[in-house]
C-alpha cells in the first residue's frame, strides 16, 4: 500500500508534468513545456535549439509513455504515474535520468546565453519558472542545483537532481 505522505509527494510531481491541469500527462504537456521555455528565452521554435528542445520533449514523452501508459491510450493518469512509473523509475533512477536527459540537455542549451554548455543559476531559475514552478521555489531550487558553487548548472547536476526528485522513496 502506498503511504499518504508518499502519495502527496508523488501527486506534486505529477502536477509538474500535467502542464494544462487536465488530470493526465500527454504529449501536449511536453509540447506546452517546450513552448514555455522557448518563449521565456525568445528562442524561435524553428531554430536548431528550438527543434532540439521539441525533439527532447518527444523523446521524454515516448520514454514516459513506454513506462507508464499501461492501457495504451496515449495518456498517463495520476494512478498510472503513482502506481506505475514512479515505482519502476524509483527502482532504476538512472533509467529515468536517461529518459529525461535529451529534454534537460536541450532546455539548458536554450538558456545557455554564452554557449559554454551550462546555464547560470539565474537562467536555470527562469527555466523552472517557465515550467510553472513558483518564483521563490525556482530561485532556491536553481541555487541548490549548482552543487560545485561555480554559478552554473550543467547537465550532470540537473539530470542527477531531476532523477532524485522524481524517484522519491516510499
Amino acid at each position: 500500500m502506498v503511504s499518504s505522505e508518499y502519495e502527496r509527494r508523488i501527486a506534486a510531481r505529477f502536477a509538474t508534468f500535467d502542464q494544462d491541469g487536465n488530470g493526465w500527462i500527454d504529449r501536449e504537456d511536453f509540447i506546452a513545456a517546450s513552448k514555455a521555455v522557448l518563449n521565456e528565452f525568445g528562442t524561435p521554435a524553428r531554430s536548431d535549439k528550438g527543434q532540439s528542445l521539441y525533439g527532447g520533449a518527444e523523446a521524454f514523452w515516448q520514454g514516459m509513455a513506454g513506462i507508464a501508459d499501461r492501457d495504451g491510450d496515449q495518456r498517463i493518469t495520476r494512478d498510472e504515474f503513482v502506481n506505475g512509473a514512479v515505482k519502476r523509475l524509483r527502482d532504476n533512477p538512472e533509467r529515468f535520468a536517461e529518459i529525461a536527459r535529451p529534454f534537460l540537455h536541450a532546455a539548458l542549451a536554450v538558456a545557455d546565453a554564452d554557449g559554454d554548455g551550462s546555464a547560470t543559476v539565474d537562467e536555470t531559475a527562469r527555466i523552472l519558472k517557465a515550467l510553472g514552478v513558483p518564483e521563490h521555489i525556482a530561485t532556491a531550487t536553481a541555487a541548490s542545483l549548482d552543487t560545485n558553487a561555480d554559478g552554473k548548472v550543467d547537465e550532470v547536476e540537473v539530470v542527477t537532481a531531476f532523477a532524485r526528485y522524481f524517484t522519491v522513496p516510499e
